[in-house]
């Protein structure tokens, strides 16, 4: 697996790794109103654009396949992290953590929004629950949490 910087074109691979994450994983914690709320079957693919190009993002690439992408910025807010659904528990949420790890300046503290699927992962990489939130998605809410990993 590689970890490479987002390049213009891989921006709806970047969409079907986002739309089976939350489709695949988040079943289990999440309603089917808020699935759809939050990965639509219908959507922007110019917003799209321009929010992977906002953000960013570091891609992994396995076998010459998108499988996971996620980002941090300048301020340690990581605002995606997603692992294709058919590439769940394979290390890549693991490489990945790892690779903003590595490019967070030790001075800075990270930060998210997490889901409640991605808790516990998050809280094996030293986050903790700053607060529980409700975002809304297209008229729905959902739970998730701020969680912050301190400067060590």
């Amino acid at each position: 697996m590689i970890i490479e910087p987002f390049k213009l074109g891989l921006e709806m691979q970047l969409w079907e790794v986002f739309y089976s994450s939350v489709r695949q994983t988040c079943v289990s914690d999440y309603s089917l109103e808020q699935i759809q709320a939050w990965a639509p079957d219908q959507f922007s693919e110019t917003a799209w654009l321009k929010r992977m190009t906002e953000i960013n993002p570091f891609v992994a690439v396995l076998d010459n396949k998108v499988v996971g992408y996620a980002d941090v910025q300048g301020d340690g807010y990581i605002d995606h992290f997603f692992v294709h659904g058919d590439y769940q528990s394979m290390g890549i949420g693991k490489a990945l953590m790892e690779h903003l790890i590595c490019l967070c300046p030790e001075q800075i503290a990270m930060h998210s929004m997490v889901s409640i699927t991605a808790k516990p992962f998050f809280q094996k990489y030293g986050f903790y629950t700053v607060r529980k939130n409700t975002a809304k998605i297209s008229g729905v809410e959902l739970i998730n949490f701020v969680m912050k990993r301190p400067v060590f």
